[in-house]
């Protein structure tokens, strides 16, 4: 009676009763509901347009690479002869430790002819055989005589002597010690002009491994530029042809950096095809400064596979199936 007598006094009083509130939880359960299927679609939405994007991108990545990893390869213009011959011949190649590091990736016949044959002409580089190319370059910058390696930073003393470095110690399938054969032999010789030609190419290509020019050559993929381009300056090679070669070379030792090189390029409206050889090799793109530079401005496709660019690892040879990027090993 009390209740019933103050809410009496409150409609007296012309004082609105305080009435029971009944919360609709069905208004507040719907809201929730609602909010959680327009998260889920929206989250759906995204996984479809990333994966658009990524399918895209995918797609990008492979034409390219066709551009910048022909499947057919690459003519080098360059005659092989029979310095794999010499190089066995004076020790710098031990033919059966060579030969045994290849039972299990598969030693082919075009391997064999590289290595002993006599008359080999113009050498193809491809996919398959790029890492085997470049242990014979290696090979070959290793131990042919050149001022570079004897005046230039390999033997300068502040870097500890040039027998410190992972291109010398590490090739490990001569006859003796490395050092028995560094700049020793000349397989390659050069004309004055030869040689400045040499050194100014080596000067200005760079290597995604690290932050060194070819005209320091501290790893193999150094050391095996510094051959190739001795290789191409004593036969007439001109010089823009050298930086054409080179490009194309290093693509197929950095597979992986070179097609991401490509697409920040394309992004910007250039094809590789139009690219400057030159510009590319440069430590802008292509040190391992340059290159993290490159590669953070691109969205990276889904990698089936395949390594870095660091100098190190088990092996030089690139397993093509993984287009993994040969270390600074043999």
């Amino acid at each position: 009676m009390e209740n019933e007598h103050e809410c009496i006094q409150e409609i007296n009083s012309g004082v609105a009763p305080k009435l029971p509130v009944k919360r609709d939880h069905t208004i507040a359960a719907s809201i929730l509901i609602s909010s959680i299927i327009l998260a889920g679609t929206w989250i759906y939405t995204s996984a479809i347009n990333a994966g658009a994007r990524q399918a895209a991108t995918a797609a990008v990545s492979s034409e390219l690479q066709k551009k910048v990893l022909p499947s057919g390869g690459v003519i080098l213009p360059v005659t092989w002869g029979d310095l794999g011959a010499k190089m066995v011949n004076a020790g710098v190649i031990d033919a059966t430790k060579f030969e045994a590091i290849y039972q299990q990736r598969g030693f082919t016949d075009e391997y064999r002819k590289l290595l002993l044959g006599k008359d080999n002409g113009p050498v193809t580089m491809t996919e398959e055989n790029s890492g085997y190319l470049l242990n014979l370059f290696w090979a070959l910058g290793l131990s042919n005589k050149n001022p570079i390696l004897e005046k230039g930073e390999m033997s300068d003393p502040k870097y500890g002597g040039a027998g410190s470095f992972a291109s010398t110690g590490g090739w490990t399938v001569s006859k003796g010690k490395p050092m028995d054969h560094f700049s020793r032999h000349s397989f390659v010789t050069l004309t004055k002009a030869q040689q400045t030609l040499v050194d100014k190419v080596s000067k200005g290509i760079y290597r995604p491994c690290c932050g060194n020019s070819t005209h320091f050559p501290d790893c193999n993929h150094g050391m095996a530029m510094l051959g190739l381009l001795e290789l191409m300056a004593s036969q007439g090679v001109s010089e823009a042809d050298m930086w054409k070669t080179a490009l194309a070379v290093n693509s197929y030792w950095f597979p992986d950096t070179y097609v991401t090189i490509a697409t920040y390029l394309k992004d910007r409206g250039v094809e590789w095809n139009d690219v400057d050889p030159k510009e590319i090799l440069g430590s802008s793109y292509s040190s391992s400064q340059g290159y993290a530079r490159i590669a953070s401005q691109v969205e990276q496709p889904q990698q089936q596979g395949g390594g870095g660019s660091a100098c190190g690892g088990e092996g030089a040879e690139p397993a093509a199936q993984q287009r993994s990027q040969g270390g600074c090993g043999i």
